[in-house]
Order: C-alpha cells, then structure tokens, then sequence
C-alpha cells in the first residue's frame, strides 16, 4: 500500500497547476478583452483582402497572401514575362479580379479589376 509521503512530491506540482488554470478561466470569464484575439477577430471581407494584396504586391510573401485569401477560387488566364522570368496571370471569377503572379519570388506583381489576359509589360516588371 502506498503512503501518503511517497505522493507529497505530486501534491505541489497538481496544486500549482490547478491554482494556474482556474485563475486564467476566472480571467478570461470577467475580463473578456484578455481573449486570444486570433479567436475573436472578425472575418475580413474580399474587399479588405484585395485591398492588402495590392498594398504588398512586389513583397515577399504577398503570394502566400493570394493563396491563403482565394484558395481554390483562383483560374489561370495566361502566361507572360516579367517579374523574374514568368509571371501567370490568375482570375477571381467570384470578385471579377486578376492577379499577376511571380512564383520565383512568391509576390504578387500586379492586380487589376476585370478578366486580363495580358497585363502591359510595365505592371509585371
């Protein structure tokens, strides 16, 4: 049979983390402005995503923007030089706009309303 000094070690470690957890519950209860705002920010519209994706165009990771924004939604027009080499030129049939894409840099070069099959060479530099 076990004794109760052999299990006094885990007392201490159980009791912290149980104070621990049930003074974050008590927080985040009564205090809702401490929530993760990742869980409580509110859904962007299309247009707020199209806004930052021409604000970023030509940075890095801009890319990474278009896919996470219109996973799926996106339909090849054309491919055309620029940026470094190719660019292909993507339509949002959905928000009736094309993006011109750069895959060896991960940027977007270019965004215009309506379905483009070519942008002017001076856009997707």
């Amino acid at each position: 049979m076990l004794k109760l000094k052999s299990l006094s070690p885990l007392f201490a470690p159980l009791a912290l983390a149980s104070v621990i957890s049930a003074g974050d519950m008590a927080v985040h209860s009564f205090l809702p402005q401490f929530l993760n705002t990742a869980i409580a920010a509110p859904e962007m519209t299309v247009q707020q995503k199209i806004d930052i994706i021409s604000k970023n165009k030509g940075q890095v990771g801009s890319g990474d923007q278009l896919r996470r924004f219109f996973y799926g939604d996106l339909l090849p027009l054309g491919v055309q030089p620029g940026g470094a080499g190719m660019v292909v030129n993507l339509y949002n049939k959905a928000n009736d706009v094309t993006f011109s894409y750069c895959a060896t840099y991960d940027v977007v070069v270019a965004v215009k309303k309506g379905k483009v099959p070519m942008f002017t060479a001076a856009e997707v530099k």
